[in-house]
């Protein structure tokens, strides 16, 4: 009996005489969950384009259900049971459950007219197939990230799909949602359905996947199984050297008698920001907490000055600080590195030294002489920053949305680094991002608090608050519920049951 469902041998794939791919194996198993690893860049974007027929190998083989085979387009890959659930949803929000699973497919009456009942019925008992019990007449506007994440599975499997290709499918989804969606694909696991799963979530990994393949700079590194590996050797394999295990972190002593560099006092606004009060010191890093909606981002917001605060003060350096708006945030000596950098922290169409600038021209800095630009300053500090961050670009002039995610993320933080606040925050700042680059980030985060500056940093991923944070904080229907040190939580599922339990428990332990 056949083991593999796919096998790709010795796959080569050049673009413009630069090697991508280098003889890279890969094999799929019946039945099994493969977690595809490794760097932006590193190959496994292209070697799955070779699978779905979008991109074709100078050289190699693709073997299905131990046949020889010859993927040219999307269309033979779908004839050979292949599918692929990308990261941006791709469901039209206007249509039903229904209609979105069966679009192109749909089922006729016998004059030719479509037949949406026809359809809701065939949908109804796929969902039930898999568990889910929702009402395929709904809308897709209606579900929330991860009942859409659902119904792009099941119309990949409507197709008759063999083989599941996930892209980081958990990068919008609360931690319930992906504890459901782990469920569903341990269902189909045993029904058969074979699984390629990348992702830059370590964790994630390690609960969901049976192997792991590694690229590095186009090569298969490592093909094995989960419980052979530790997270730690898994990024060393990613990054290509030893990582130091939190050699950036700091000795920092949380002294309550110190003078804050932020202070806040019974912060308000609307239901999302309820009564906060919260000190961040010099040399501190701070991580907050909390499920999605629970008043994360909108109170990073309110302390920047995007939703100003309807009542409450806000203390930099114990002066009063009347923040109304983002300027004046900038000005209070306070920067604020957006949840989502492509529509909140980059002018995606704008080149990288356009976006670096604006914080500068806006805070009236260093890079105006008179009432002209000093561009030759700005190109001066933006070159300084790209070596500092390691951004990988060819021109400060190349347009942004040219960057991959993480150096994207790297412009956002440097625009904001330019400015010099004493106060950062970060929300969500390793977001779609490769472990490399998230390991640079954090240390970016850390090596600032060593330097005296005070970093807020607002996480779903525990185990990096747990890594960078000198306390935690934890967040719930916008307001601080609980307060820890980093050295009070043992480990990261111990803070994951804390978050949770932290639901149904009234404040305790606000300093």
């Amino acid at each position: 009996m056949m083991s593999s469902v796919v096998e790709m041998k010795k796959i080569v794939k050049d673009f413009n005489c630069f090697r991508v791919l280098d003889n890279v194996d890969f094999e799929l198993k019946f039945g099994e969950i493969h977690a595809l690893l490794g760097e932006n860049g590193a190959g496994k974007s292209t070697l799955m384009k070779i699978l779905r027929g979008i991109y074709h190998p100078e050289a190699g083989e693709i073997i299905i259900k131990g046949k020889l085979v010859k993927i040219r387009s999307p269309k033979d890959s779908r004839m050979n049971g292949i599918s692929m659930v990308f990261q941006e949803f791709s469901l039209v929000s206007s249509l039903t459950i229904a209609q979105n699973i069966f679009l192109t497919r749909e089922s006729r009456t016998k004059i030719g007219l479509l037949d949406d009942r026809n359809d809701e019925k065939r949908a109804s008992i796929l969902l039930s197939e898999m568990g889910v019990d929702i009402d395929p007449k709904l809308k897709v506007e209606q579900l929330s990230a991860g009942y859409r994440q659902i119904i792009e599975i099941v119309s990949a499997l409507s197709q008759d799909a063999q083989v599941l290709i996930l892209d980081e499918p958990t990068s919008s989804l609360t931690y319930a949602e992906t504890k459901a969606l782990f469920s569903i694909l341990n269902t189909l696991k045993t029904r058969g359905i074979s699984i390629i799963y990348i992702s830059h979530r370590m964790e994630e990994i390690f609960q969901i996947a049976d192997r792991i393949t590694i690229l590095r700079d186009g090569k298969n590194r490592i093909t094995d199984y989960i419980q052979n590996l530790t997270i730690e050797q898994v990024i060393e394999y990613i990054l290509g050297r030893k990582v130091v295990k939190d050699a950036s972190k700091s000795n920092y002593e949380y002294n309550p008698n110190k003078a804050p560099l932020l202070e806040v006092k019974n912060l308000n606004y609307g239901k999302n920001v309820q009564d906060v009060s919260l000190k961040l010191f010099p040399g501190e890093v701070i991580g907050i907490a909390g499920l999605l909606g629970s008043g994360r981002t909108e109170l990073a917001q309110t302390l920047f000055g995007i939703t100003p605060a309807q009542s409450g003060e806000i203390l930099v350096k114990g002066e009063k600080a009347k923040i109304d708006n983002a300027k004046c945030g900038i000005n209070a000596g306070i920067s604020y590195v957006p949840e989502d950098r492509r529509k909140q922290g980059l002018v995606t169409m704008h080149s990288i030294k356009n976006n670096f600038e604006l914080p500068l021209i806006i805070a009236n800095n260093i890079c105006r002489s008179r009432m002209f630009i000093n561009d030759r300053k700005i190109t001066n500090l933006l070159d300084n920053y790209i070596k500092k961050l390691n951004i990988r670009t060819d021109s400060i002039n190349k347009e942004v949305c040219m960057l991959s995610g993480g150096n994207q993320q790297k412009v956002v933080i440097a625009k904001w680094l330019s400015l010099g606040s004493d106060i950062l925050i970060l929300d969500e700042p390793t977001v779609g991002v490769d472990i490399g680059t998230k390991t640079e980030i954090l240390e970016i985060a850390r090596s600032l608090a060593n330097n005296g500056k005070g970093v807020i940093m607002i996480s779903s991923e525990l185990h990096e608050l747990m890594s960078i944070s000198d306390r935690i904080l934890i967040i719930k229907q916008g307001s601080i519920v609980r307060e820890m040190k980093l050295r009070d939580i043992c480990s990261v599922n111990e803070l994951h049951q804390i978050l949770q339990g932290a639901q149904n428990n009234d404040k305790t332990g606000q300093q």
